[in-house]
């Protein structure tokens, strides 16, 4: 794995990303037009743009000056404004083109390395046949990844009771406050039309993440995931999706019933915790809490490894909201149990957490990595991808684990 000098330290690929996504980065208009002709790099948060490590670490490439703009316009930007490290939501990352011409990363104005971008693409120009645009239902992931990133609202949200640092939670809560109507459901053919153009027609990615809103009615969640698989399996053919489908679901009240996901082509499904110590998970994702139960999370995750062994069920960890001992107490519990734990590294601003927007050092950083990686050893555990996904490391831990 690729190392790099820091203000003074020595870090690694798996560290920087880490860094780069909990800080932002300021990135220069050259950067956009100049490498934006003929590489997916977007002056528009929507389209999810990533940087590439010279390693083939993919990264998050949050500008900072477009995401507040666009912030400011979907959430109540003045309980931003309240918040105790306001002050503190500037970076010392910049991207800009070096003297020859090459996107550079910068931190605090000392070279860091040279990066690359993905190959461009059409997507955000299309739309499905019913009129409905990609831009804003689907992103592409660094070079393998399709990902829905929430397909239908959130009811917790909604009835005020969003997981604090979900962006997508904070628009649903907005919105149900001001009586303001949701964002239309996507319906199985449109879904279908993009995973066709994405994986198909283009050849663009190989794998897909399917996520939604948390929901009161699992079956008319159940009705809507069947549909989405149902659709792809008749469009696109489960065998023709030479990776792997991630499904990210609300625990049903009772385990089987996840047991029909799997045989329309689910690979794995994650019935996400987040956070780990009970006490803060009250605070941070109430809903999950007080209407899923943590029981429930656990039952649902269990099952699926008990009935179809390791590495098949998943909980995302949001790193940063919680004590790396609090964290690994609960990494270490589902691996015990052949459940891979994840981790996604938390953006602070997105929405602030218990009044607070500040970033975890590089110390917690370098240990979750070491952590994690001790885990997916021990038990012989293995995340989804052949590359990482922007804002999760578990892949990138894997790779570091592996020194691929």
């Amino acid at each position: 794995m690729q190392k790099y000098k820091l203000n003074g330290e020595t870090i690694d690929s798996v560290e920087l990303k880490a860094l780069c996504i909990s800080r932002g980065i300021k990135v220069s208009n050259k950067v956009y037009k100049e490498m934006g002709k003929n590489y997916r790099v977007y002056p528009d948060p929507l389209k999810c743009n990533c940087m590439i490590l010279p390693d083939g670490t993919i990264v998050q490439m949050t500008d900072l000056q477009f995401h507040f703009k666009y912030l400011k316009s979907a959430l109540s930007w003045d309980s931003i404004k309240q918040v105790k490290y306001f002050s503190q939501m500037n970076t010392p990352f910049s991207l800009d083109l070096d003297d020859s011409g090459k996107p550079t990363l910068y931190y605090n104005k000392e070279i860091v390395t040279e990066v690359s971008f993905p190959e461009s693409t059409q997507f955000y120009k299309q739309k499905t046949s019913s009129g409905l645009p990609f831009l804003g239902n689907a992103v592409i992931q660094g070079r393998q990844w399709l990902a829905f990133q929430c397909l239908w609202p959130c009811d917790y949200a909604c009835a005020g009771q969003s997981c604090e640092f979900c962006y997508f939670g904070g628009v649903f809560e907005n919105l149900a406050k001001r009586k303001k109507p949701l964002p239309k459901i996507p319906t199985p053919m449109d879904v279908a039309e993009i995973v066709y153009y994405a994986v198909i027609e283009t050849g663009y990615c190989d794998s897909i993440q399917i996520t939604g809103g948390s929901t009161f009615n699992h079956d008319k969640e159940r009705e809507l995931i069947e549909s989405y698989l149902q659709a792809i399996n008749k469009m696109v053919g489960r065998e023709n999706i030479k990776g792997e489908i991630l499904l990210y679901i609300t625990p049903p009240k009772t385990p089987d019933g996840v047991d029909n996901y799997f045989k329309l082509g689910a690979d794995r499904i994650a019935c996400s915790i987040e956070v780990w110590d009970e006490k803060l998970a009250t605070i941070i994702t109430p809903g999950k809490i007080n209407i899923t139960t943590r029981q429930r999370h656990l039952d649902v995750l269990e099952f699926i490894a008990e009935k179809y062994g390791p590495n098949k069920a998943f909980s995302n960890f949001i790193i940063g909201l919680e004590p790396y001992e609090s964290l690994m107490e609960g990494a270490e519990y589902l691996a015990s149990k052949g459940i891979i734990p994840t981790a996604s590294v938390w953006i602070p601003f997105g929405r602030p957490v218990m009044g607070s927007m500040k970033a975890p050092d590089l110390e917690f950083f370098r240990n979750v990595k070491q952590g994690f990686a001790e885990l997916y050893k021990k038990y012989g555990l293995e995340p989804a991808g052949a590359s990482g996904i922007n804002v999760c490391i578990e892949r990138d831990i894997w790779r570091y684990v592996n020194n691929t």
